[in-house]
């Protein structure tokens, strides 16, 4: 019998290359991508230098974390744990007032 859990490598995936990741699943799923790049303002030839740029990464975290349904069909489609996504989105977004981390 096949295990559904991931191992401590898959959930302890590299920040950046989560975020790699997730930017090639939502340059194929066109209406979001769209969305996304209207919200950020970046034109789709800048993507490829903007995936350098810390500020562009922590926005396109925020974009795809503040919708659940979103996040989680990401997870889906590309076999993340939902853990290793949560973990990239935290590496690249710095806490926020609520958090008691400031």
């Amino acid at each position: 019998m096949q295990s559904n859990f991931k191992s401590s490598k898959q959930l302890a995936a590299d920040p950046q290359q989560t975020a790699v990741t997730v930017l090639a699943w939502l340059a194929n799923e066109p209406d979001l991508f769209g969305r996304f790049l209207a919200l950020t303002g970046v034109e789709p030839a800048q993507v490829r230098h903007a995936i350098n740029d810390p500020g562009f990464l922590s926005g396109m975290m925020d974009f795809i974390m503040q919708h659940e349904p979103t996040a989680m069909a990401f997870c889906q489609a590309t076999s993340t744990a939902p853990e290793a996504l949560n973990a990239a989105w935290l590496h690249f977004s710095p806490p926020g007032l609520g958090s008691g981390e400031y």
